[in-house]
């Protein structure tokens, strides 16, 4: 990221996001389009069902 990025003012990790994609002054679409890939992500790494907090996945492993 460029320097100077000013402080992000949620807690939360899609509003996070959300805040930095339009301080980078993306489209909407890909705003939507960055959110659902995200959304996705963490459905996917959730083990047995049960979706994970993004700050409890840890660093990534290879699959065995």
């Amino acid at each position: 990221m460029k320097p100077g990025n000013p402080p992000l003012q949620s807690t939360r990790l899609l509003d996070q996001l959300r805040e930095r994609i339009r301080y980078m002054h993306y489209s909407l679409s890909t705003e939507r389009v960055y959110l659902y890939g995200v959304r996705i992500f963490i459905r996917w790494s959730g083990r047995d069902g049960q979706m994970l907090h993004p700050g409890n996945m840890g660093a990534l492993t290879a699959l065995a």
